[in-house]
C-alpha cells in the first residue's frame, strides 16, 4: 500500500506559514517582523513560495506580500481579497499576478484545495491596546512607530477577513485571520489541525474557548501569540490558555510552533 503524503507546516513568525504537500507549496499572510520582533525571518525564506493566500488586509498579513511581489520577478502569485487588491495596487505597477478571491469558492494549487470562508476580525479593546502600548515600550520602539503609524493608515482590513479550509490528501487544515468567527458561515467541525491566531485583546482564552467550542479541531496550532512589530504588539501569555484548554478540552491537543521549524502533519 502506498503511504500517503505527509503535509509539512512550518511557521515564521507573525500569522505568517508555509503549507508542503508533495511538490506543493503555499505561504499564508507573509510578514517580516519588525525592530525587536521575536523572529528575525529572512526574506529568502519566504522567496520559496511562489504561492500565496492572504486573509485580510492588516499590514501584518499583507504587507510582505507587496515586498515578494516585487522580488519574485514575475513567479510569485498572491490570491487575496478585493481589499487588498486595492491596496496592491497603490504599490504595483503590474498586478497580473494578484488574484481576487470570493468567499464560497475553492482554489486548486497542485493537489492542495483551498475553500475561501467568510472571516471575522477580533474586536480591539482600547484597554489592550493602552496596556500594549505603555509609553516605556513606546519610547523604547520608537524607530517602528513611523511605519506602524503609515501602516494602519493604508493596510485596512475593511471587514473582509476570511478563513481558509486547506485540504491535502485525507487531511484537512482550518486557518482562520483573526481569533473570531463569522456568525453564519458553516465552519467544519473537527479539522485535523486549526490554525488560531491568538492575539488582539485582554480576554484571549474567552475567545479561543468559544472557537474551540463552535470547531472542536482534533488539534489546534497556535500563531500570532509573539511579538511582531512592537510596540503594538507583545509576547503574549500562553499559560492562561493552557489552564482552560485542560480543563474544558481536554482531547484537543495544543502545539505552540516554534519559528523556522517544520511540522508533520
Amino acid at each position: 500500500m502506498k503511504e500517503e503524503k505527509k503535509i509539512r507546516i512550518t511557521w515564521y513568525g507573525t500569522a505568517c506559514f508555509g503549507l508542503e504537500y508533495g511538490k506543493d507549496r503555499i505561504l499564508f499572510d507573509p510578514f517580516l517582523e519588525l525592530a525587536g520582533g521575536s523572529y528575525a525571518a529572512d526574506l529568502k525564506e519566504l522567496m520559496a513560495y511562489d504561492t500565496i493566500f492572504v486573509t485580510h488586509c492588516h499590514f501584518d498579513h499583507l504587507y510582505t506580500a507587496e515586498q515578494l511581489l516585487e522580488e519574485g520577478d514575475g513567479e510569485i502569485s498572491v490570491f487575496c481579497t478585493r481589499q487588498c487588491c486595492d491596496t496592491l495596487e497603490r504599490f504595483l505597477e503590474d498586478q497580473s499576478n494578484v488574484v481576487q478571491i470570493d468567499v464560497g469558492r475553492s482554489y486548486n494549487i497542485g493537489s492542495i484545495s483551498i475553500d475561501v470562508l467568510k472571516g471575522r476580525h477580533i474586536e480591539f479593546q482600547r484597554r489592550h491596546i493602552l496596556d500594549t502600548m505603555t509609553p516605556a515600550r513606546m519610547i523604547r520602539y520608537a524607530g517602528n512607530l513611523p511605519f506602524l503609524f503609515w501602516a494602519n493608515r493604508i493596510f485596512q482590513e475593511a471587514g473582509e477577513s476570511v478563513a481558509f479550509l486547506i485540504r491535502a490528501g485525507t487531511k484537512k487544515v482550518l486557518l482562520l485571520g483573526s481569533l473570531a468567527m463569522e456568525e453564519k458561515e458553516q465552519y467544519p467541525e473537527g479539522v485535523d489541525v486549526l490554525i488560531l491566531p491568538y492575539q488582539g485583546n485582554n480576554d484571549l482564552p474567552a475567545r479561543a474557548g468559544e472557537v474551540l467550542g463552535r470547531l472542536r479541531p482534533k488539534s489546534v496550532l497556535l500563531s500570532h501569540f509573539d511579538n511582531a512589530f512592537p510596540p503594538m504588539s507583545r509576547n503574549v501569555d500562553l499559560r492562561p490558555l493552557g489552564r482552560m484548554m485542560r480543563r474544558d478540552y481536554p482531547g484537543i491537543r495544543i502545539v505552540k510552533p516554534a519559528a523556522g521549524k517544520t511540522m508533520e502533519l
